[in-house]
This record gives structure tokens, sequence and C-alpha cells, in this order.
């Protein structure tokens, strides 16, 4: 083998994990920002409606974010993270290098953006050269939710949550009664739980009058007797500040499952304001924890594994 092709290979991989090395330094405040996505978490997040064979294409390599099974091993860039990839991408590199024709890479596709099924190592180096676009076999899975090549995880979550807010007030209409500006979650599928309180609430009501109210009267009474009162009771604790990242509306959600587990253990009387004070208490972290939990997560970048 030329053993300038062998060598030039080593430099290129020597010189793609400092690009690894400096771009995590560089976000380190915001780790999010240099992860590759992976195809699962983004497939349940966008729940694709089907799945259709598209054949060979050529596909801009910017466009590829996310990986089947190798996200932990690159980085957003698709810069490699472990050593232990230097034989299979020096491999790679050294093809290139030598003009060899490598077969195509396996992609599926979500939206506007890939996810590498087969080719992670291939798409690794292409990028490092300086390669605009690859010629790809692709399966794509459509979907509702927008997915864009830029989208973090966290950019990804907001848009599947702008996604189920907007179909639950359209299939609804409860914005026209409640000020759903008041009403905000952090967690995928938590409007469906709302609508669930709210129809159960619907159910307990109609068991004790004859005419039955609507689904917008049992929405305004659930909301003015249940989810403010606990609200309330959320504001005078201050809990927010022991749930960073959190709203009021995702409180409510943890308090609420925890309140009917204490109404089962102590009796249906146990007052909602003690249980709301006891979650509270139990689970939500203090200045000192939330500060330990960050350098955590800082520092951890530095502790991966080489």
């Amino acid at each position: 083998m030329n053993e300038f092709i062998k060598s030039q290979a080593s430099d290129d991989f020597n010189r793609a994990r400092n690009k690894a090395r400096f771009d995590s330094i560089f976000n380190i405040i915001n780790p999010e920002k240099k992860e590759l996505l992976s195809y699962y978490d983004v497939k349940e997040m966008a729940k694709p409606k089907s799945q259709i064979y598209k054949g060979m294409q050529v596909v801009k390599i910017k466009q590829i974010i996310g990986s089947e099974g190798r996200y932990k091993d690159f980085s957003k860039a698709f810069l490699p993270k472990k050593e232990h990839l230097r034989q299979r991408w020096e491999s790679i590199d050294r093809a290139h290098l030598g003009d060899v024709i490598l077969p195509p890479i396996s992609l599926f596709k979500i939206g506007d953006a890939y996810f590498v099924r087969d080719g992670n190592h291939r798409v690794s180096v292409a990028k490092m050269q300086g390669i605009q676009s690859i010629d790809a076999e692709v399966v794509e899975l459509t979907s509702e939710i927008k997915i864009e090549p830029h989208m973090t995880k966290s950019d990804l979550r907001e848009a599947v949550l702008k996604y189920e807010r907007d179909q639950m007030l359209k299939e609804t209409g409860l914005d026209k009664m409640l000020d759903m500006e008041q009403i905000r979650f952090t967690s995928l599928g938590r409007y469906e739980e709302m609508l669930r309180h709210i129809h159960g609430h619907k159910y307990y009501i109609n068991q004790g009058i004859k005419k039955e109210i609507s689904l917008k009267e049992a929405a305004q009474s659930w909301f003015d007797n249940v989810y403010s009162p606990i609200v309330n009771i959320i504001r005078n604790e201050n809990m927010l500040s022991r749930f960073p990242g959190r709203t009021e509306s995702d409180i409510y959600i943890w308090t609420i499952k925890h309140w009917d587990g204490l109404k089962w253990k102590y009796g249906q009387e146990y007052p909602m304001d003690e249980a709301v004070k006891e979650y509270s208490k139990i689970y939500g972290k203090g200045f000192f924890q939330q500060l330990r939990e960050f350098l955590k997560k800082v520092l951890g970048i530095h502790s991966e594994k080489e």
C-alpha cells in the first residue's frame, strides 16, 4: 500500500478527532448542539404514517443529521468521537484517497432530514474531505411533523409539542373558552392526557345531573375547579424554582398523579394542597442540587471514553 496514503489517512483521522474535541469544548454550555440525533428517538416523536422505498438518490451531506445505531460514536458534524473508530475510518479514507469507488450508503428520510442506516464512516470521511453530496439508497417515512436539518432534539420536541397542541385545539376548540396561554407542557403526550382529565371531570359531573353537560362546559369547570386551584398552590409554593425548565402545567400533571396515589393510600379526603407540597418536597430540586447536576452535565462531556 502507498505509505503516503496510509500516513495521510492517519493524519486525517487525528484531525477529525481533534475537531470533535474542539467542538465539545466550544459547545460546553449547550452540548446538545453537537449531538447526532438517534433515528429511533426521532421516529418515536415524529410518529410516521407510512414508509416508502425511494431508491437511489444523490443526497446533500448537510441534510444527514442522525444515525440508526451510531449516534453516540459521531458528533452532529459526523466527526468521530471515539478512538475505536480509527481502523474502519482510516480504511474508508484510504479508499477515498486512492480513488476507489465505494458502494452507496443507506438512509432513512423523515421530512427534509436523513438518518444513516448503513455508512456512518463513509459519511464522516466524505464530510471531512469537503464532499457536498453522496449516493444513497433511501427509504422515506412520511410524517405530519416538519423536520429540518438544522434541528436539535430540543427543536424537534418543540415542533412535536406545537403539533400536538394545535391538533388538540383544532379538534376541541378549547382555546375559544379557556385561557390556553396558561396551559403549556414540555413533555410529549401531555395535551392528550389533559383532555382525558377533562373527559374524566365531565363524566364525574354528569353522574349527578339529568342533562349531560358538553365537553366545553366540562373544560371550563375543570379549569376553574381543578386546574386553577392546583396551579395557585404551585405558585404560592414557588415550585417552578424547584423544577427548572418545567411549567406549571407539567407540575399539575405530576401532582395530580401523586395526589391520586395518596388518596388510594390514605383515603379520598387527603388534602390536595398537602399532596402538592409533599410532591415538591420529595421531587423538587434545590439550588445546590441543580448546580451539581449542571456541573455533572458539563464535566461529563470530558469524561467520555476516548
